[in-house]
């Protein structure tokens, strides 16, 4: 059974940084696509960015040059570095993993439980 365990949420001041870490156990997957997803209270899930098994990046436009996604494909393991901070990004973040294999083609998507990141004013 998958178990995405998601660390590095806390409290912080604008303009600070903080880094998401999210490792994927119990399983011999190999994730094609891995990311995180935020949600404010309120609001749908949303994606902030995605990160491909090959390196492709894809970022939401309101991280897009403060927020940086990495992983590490031999831990299964994926990082989200964020900098500037903006009280906007308070949410609830969620990493996300999934598999596309078969034909015809079967996507299984593996969430976290998520980590909350709060940014004071």
């Amino acid at each position: 059974q998958v178990q995405l365990v998601e660390s590095g949420g806390g409290l912080v001041q604008a303009g600070g940084s903080l880094r998401l870490s999210c490792a994927a156990s119990g399983s011999l997957l190999r994730f094609n696509d891995m990311g995180w997803y935020r949600q404010a209270p309120g609001k749908q899930r949303e994606l902030v960015a995605v990160i491909t098994s090959g390196g492709s990046t894809n970022y939401a436009d309101s991280v897009k040059g403060r927020f940086t996604i990495s992983r590490d494909n031999a831990k299964n393991t994926v990082f989200l570095q964020m900098n500037s901070l903006k009280p906007e990004d308070t949410a609830v973040y969620y990493c996300n993993a999934r598999t596309i294999v078969g034909l015809p083609v079967r996507v299984t998507d593996y969430w976290g439980q998520g980590t909350q990141v709060i940014v004071s004013s």
